[in-house]
């Protein structure tokens, strides 16, 4: 059983020049004390509040009529946020510190995938930052990769200090023929971001979901092994999956070739919390 309540965040296209809109899924306790780190003097540009699982707006450049002084601590969840330290757009996140930055693709975006599955199974309530189709290099139709989307505003970032920030995919990568060399230096340039904004979070990375080296895991497999080397190489936590859907048993389970039945996302759900939880990253 989910043991906290899950929070999408989808970046969409804007929809209007004139206004932003932002959103996340619903958060059941109400935020406790003021979100560290800014003042009412500060501007901070405001936006209605999506329904939970409504696609946010992209964050360019504010127009200068929307921004206005705002305490941070007073603003809705979900509302966007110019914040001060660093010039950007981010989302106000309810009960922040209970809170479980998810980064991923297709594996991680439906609401009780097997990532989000695993992060409430150890305590978080999660927030999502990601889209099917993209990865480390890959991107999908106008939304970019994952260090780009991040930079440019086709995602935003929550305001605050999540305790735990997790990078999940890889499989995208594999897909549309990445190159080691490239994979490896977008996800460098991904954790030396999240390392710089969130620095007193832990971080962890989960692999490529495959079928193993050994039974037609491919470039998947290999995507998976090269992530984990490079999470060694920065001193990260990191699941290998690479070889899970063979070493477990759950090509059943599978919806299609790389995707799982909600039977496989419960599956994979317990393992990847288990394996979350015996790394020390369970919610203390």
């Amino acid at each position: 059983m989910l043991q906290a309540a899950t929070r999408a965040v989808l970046i969409g296209p804007m929809i209007a020049a004139s206004m932003l809109l932002a959103g996340c899924g619903t958060s059941p306790e109400p935020a406790s004390g003021a979100v560290a780190g800014a003042s009412s003097s500060q501007a901070a540009a405001v936006a209605p509040v999506a329904a939970p699982g409504e696609a946010v707006a992209a964050g360019s450049s504010v127009p200068g009529d929307l921004a206005a002084a705002a305490d941070p601590a007073t603003l809705p969840d979900g509302a966007l946020y110019r914040n001060p330290a660093n010039g950007r757009d981010e989302v106000i996140v309810d009960n922040i510190g209970r809170t479980a930055l998810l980064i991923g693709d297709s594996q991680s975006e439906p609401a009780r995938s097997w990532p989000r599955r695993a992060l409430a199974g150890i305590g978080y309530e999660v927030f999502f930052c990601g889209r099917g189709g993209t990865g480390y290099v890959a991107s999908y139709g106008t939304t970019g990769n994952y260090i780009d989307a991040l930079q440019r505003g086709d995602w935003h970032l929550p305001y605050g200090f999540p305790p735990l920030v997790v990078i999940e995919g890889g499989g995208n990568d594999a897909k549309q023929g990445a190159s080691d060399e490239q994979i490896v230096a977008n996800a460098e340039r991904l954790i030396k971001t999240i390392k710089q904004r969130y620095p007193g979070a832990k971080l962890a990375m989960v692999g490529t979901l495959a079928k193993g080296a050994d039974h037609g895991g491919g470039r998947r497999t290999e995507v998976d092994a090269l992530l984990g080397t490079v999470a060694a190489d920065h001193g990260i936590p990191f699941v290998s999956v690479g070889d899970w859907l063979t070493r477990y048993g759950l090509e059943d389970k599978l919806a299609d070739a790389v995707h799982m039945n909600d039977s496989g996302h419960r599956a994979l759900g317990k393992l990847l919390g288990s394996r979350l939880a015996a790394l020390g990253l369970g919610l203390e």
